[in-house]
């Protein structure tokens, strides 16, 4: 049979039946073992290469959408390290035996002495403070405070368990201890109508009608789930009508962002602009809810004139948004047209969560350029090292993001389903099984506030942005160490030499303020930080209507030196209220002379009001 040529077509061409057995080598190798011209398409490296890729992207993103972005290949790793280390330490074992039979011991003294003395004996084990499980009178009687006592004691154990075991690494004994309790808070009996008393009582004085609540609740839930609508009770906060209502125009859009100018509230104002960057993850109206809430109104009411910007929600389309993009469409664009409405002024920059680290790129960028437009940063429960980053670093690993990416290449994005289920994992006693039991179980609504309606009122992530992000910053923490490049070229936050207010909360679940802390050895300029009560939307949310919450405030050139963050907590100075009338007087400080109030957009200058706020981008779902 004559050897092809490069003419005959791929499919006509017939290989020796040897040919099949040989493995898989390069093109040249594989000519000379097999006596086949050098040219077979079908053994070219790369289109194997490609459809290795393909097929293993195909594999990756099912098996993604089952398990909700999660790899099995890093949850597996992790329970292996821990479970080799843990079975080749003996003394680690003679210590669990001791822990368990001490519990068991425990718990049966606990049960003899409720037999004799009845409610007056003391409990085995307390909840932890935050654990509002077992609060109810009802778990402290027979026999649901021995069932209870039981459940903390195992959970106790299994901590034990998890933790200290030697040789296992840091971010492994971190994933084991978070998946195990993650098991264990599912199998709470306080999750279970045949162990949960106060359910029980319910289903007595209704008549079991809470059931049957319960079960409409589920049915609707489900239903809006499949029809992709919000949760229940969303419909009474809707942006433009009962949240995010301060008055103002848009004045500027692009592909990315609407920039919303809102409209002063003081005979005269500061000269100095505030630009608003809020994180691209949530509509951008956190910082603009109900009027008792809204930073933004009370910002125009100190005499400041303030621009937001509300990000685009992105679709398939802008799968290829990356946060390069991010930072010329959204902050750089936002930038020149503040400056075209207040010109010759420089401007606070605050950003928000993921915004603040945006706006320490840019910030960054713009010291390295010779930039000199931003007269101060505030950053708002933000990073810009991620190397204690909390919880969410857990899963932030080459083989989590492999997976994650295969996840989101498939859809272009990062749906919000996936995003809040993983927010939930955080705080799954308070955000999915206890909202389970009073929705289903006890048959009750949760009334929704408007930052509960705001939190269901999510966005997507563009796939590059999202990917780049957790990569270069989570992962690789380029951006605290050097390595983040912006057009071409390494920027660093030690050139930034506007001064900055830096704000952390201190039950932040996904920028924990030890984090947000930071900042103080990654900038070389005055930095004032205050620590608010209150997490991370919360803290932040905490107008002056709020007399319950309280902040420490403490600046870096009043001390003259670092501060280690325990040192801190211990020496700086604690106030009552909220921190936005601090933040309002330090940007007064670091602000002129009274002004008239700039118009409403530029129109010569090319940013015309486009139409009222909210805008349309906050609209889409």
């Amino acid at each position: 049979m004559p050897a092809p040529t490069s003419s005959t077509p791929m499919g006509s061409r017939k290989l020796p039946p040897q040919a099949a057995l040989l493995p898989i080598q390069p093109a040249a190798a594989h000519a000379s073992a097999t006596g086949l011209p050098s040219d077979l398409g079908p053994w070219d490296d790369a289109e194997l290469h490609r459809l290795r890729d393909t097929l293993d992207h195909i594999a990756h993103a099912g098996l993604a959408r089952l398990t909700g972005g999660l790899s099995p290949a890093a949850i597996v790793d992790a329970y292996m390290d821990w479970a080799v280390h843990l079975a080749i330490s003996p003394g680690k074992h003679v210590e669990l035996a001791t822990k368990c039979v001490r519990k068991w011991a425990r718990l049966a003294q606990f049960a003899s002495r409720y037999a004799v003395d009845g409610g007056a004996c003391e409990p085995c084990i307390e909840p932890p403070p935050q654990d509002r499980r077992f609060a109810e009178t009802e778990w402290w009687r027979w026999p649901f405070n021995l069932v209870q006592q039981s459940f903390l004691l195992q959970q106790q154990w299994w901590d034990d368990a998890t933790t200290d075991v030697d040789g296992v690494t840091k971010q492994h004994q971190a994933v084991v201890e978070f998946i195990t309790r993650q098991i264990l808070d599912m199998a709470s009996p306080s999750n279970f109508i045949a162990t949960n008393p106060v359910v029980q009582r319910r289903i007595l004085e209704t008549g079991g009608q809470n059931l049957v609540q319960g079960l409409r609740h589920f049915l609707e839930d489900w239903e809006r789930i499949v029809r992709s609508r919000p949760p229940a009770g969303t419909e009474a906060f809707r942006p433009g009508r009962n949240v995010a209502v301060t008055p103002g125009r848009v004045i500027y859009r692009n592909d990315l962002i609407e920039l919303i100018q809102y409209a002063p509230t003081t005979r005269k104002v500061r000269p100095q602009p505030i630009l608003i960057v809020p994180a691209w993850i949530m509509k951008y109206y956190i910082l603009d809810l109900s009027p008792e809430n809204s930073l933004v109104r009370y910002l125009t009411e100190q005499g400041f004139t303030v621009f937001i910007i509300s990000w685009k929600n992105p679709d398939v389309g802008d799968r290829d948004l990356g946060l390069d993009e991010y930072r010329r469409l959204g902050i750089m664009a936002a930038l020149d047209a503040v400056n075209a409405i207040v010109p010759d002024r420089n401007v606070h920059a605050v950003g928000y969560c993921l915004g603040g680290t945006l706006v320490s790129v840019a910030a960054a960028a713009m010291a390295r350029d010779g930039d000199k437009r931003l007269a101060s940063l505030s950053l708002l429960a933000a990073q810009a090292d991620f190397r204690e980053a909390g919880e969410l670093t857990l899963f932030i690993n080459e083989s989590q993001l492999h997976f994650l990416e295969d996840l989101m290449r498939s859809q272009g994005f990062l749906d919000t389903r996936q995003m809040a289920g993983a927010f939930q994992l955080l705080r799954s006693n308070d955000l999915i099984w206890s909202r389970l039991v009073r929705h289903y179980l006890m048959g009750e609504r949760t009334p929704l506030n408007d930052i509960m309606a705001w939190n269901a009122d999510a966005t997507r992530m563009p796939y590059r942005m999202h990917a780049e992000y957790l990569r270069q910053l989570f992962l690789n923490n380029d951006l605290a160490e050097g390595r983040f490049d912006v057009d071409g070229r390494p920027i660093a936050i030690s050139d930034i030499r506007a001064p900055i207010f830096a704000v952390g909360t201190e039950r932040d679940h996904v920028a924990p303020w030890r984090s947000a802390f930071k900042i103080h050895l990654l900038a070389d300029t005055d930095v004032t930080f205050l620590l608010t009560t209150g997490g991370h939307n919360a803290g932040i949310v905490a107008g002056p209507s709020r007399t319950s919450g309280s902040f420490q405030v403490l600046t870096r050139s009043s001390v003259g030196h670092y501060l280690d963050p325990d040192t801190w907590i211990k020496i700086a100075p604690r106030f009552q209220g909220s921190w936005w009338r601090e933040w309002s007087h330090w940007l007064t400080l670091h602000s002129g002379e009274l002004v008239e109030p700039p118009d409403m957009g530029a129109p010569d200058g090319g940013y015309p009001v486009l139409c009222d706020a909210p805008g349309t981008y906050v609209m889409q779902t």
